[in-house]
This record gives C-alpha cells, sequence and structure tokens, in this order.
C-alpha cells in the first residue's frame, strides 16, 4: 500500500469515528470502519516486520549481535552474503 492510499485510508477511519461519536453509524458504516482498521492493523504489522527483518543491530563493541532469526530473513531475501 502506497503512502496516498494509506492517508485516504486514515482519513475515511477518522471520518467514520467522528460519525461514530456525533450521530452513530449504520450497520455497512460499521462494517467499513472495522474492515478498514484490519486492513491498516495488517498493514502496519507487515511495515513493522519489514523494518525489524532488515535491521543489523551494532553492539556497543563494535560486533553484530543481530538474532539469528533476522538474519535468516534477511539471508532469504538476498540482504547478506554470510
Amino acid at each position: 500500500m502506497d503512502s496516498a492510499e494509506e492517508k485516504k485510508m486514515i482519513a475515511r477511519i477518522n471520518e467514520l469515528y467522528h460519525k461514530k461519536e456525533k450521530e452513530g453509524l449504520t450497520e455497512d458504516e460499521a462494517a467499513e470502519r472495522k474492515e478498514l482498521q484490519k486492513k491498516f492493523i495488517q498493514n502496519f504489522r507487515a511495515g513493522f516486520k519489514q523494518d525489524v527483518e532488515d535491521m543489523v543491530i551494532i553492539g556497543k563493541d563494535g560486533k553484530e549481535i543481530t538474532s539469528e532469526k533476522a538474519k535468516k530473513a534477511q539471508r532469504r531475501k538476498g540482504l547478506r552474503k554470510d
């Protein structure tokens, strides 16, 4: 999902939230809001997972201390040569 799509989704979620607070939502609007929130959370988690998997952690002594799980994911993506 690109940034423009995400902004539209957030704007619609907020719009539905404010309508809910003022006058309530129809069943269709409540279902739409729930689905949009679900998609937003899935997108957030995917992006966060990507960031964590791509992270390389260096200790105070200058040596890499990245977890083996992250290294395995990085190798799978072709980001590591070791």
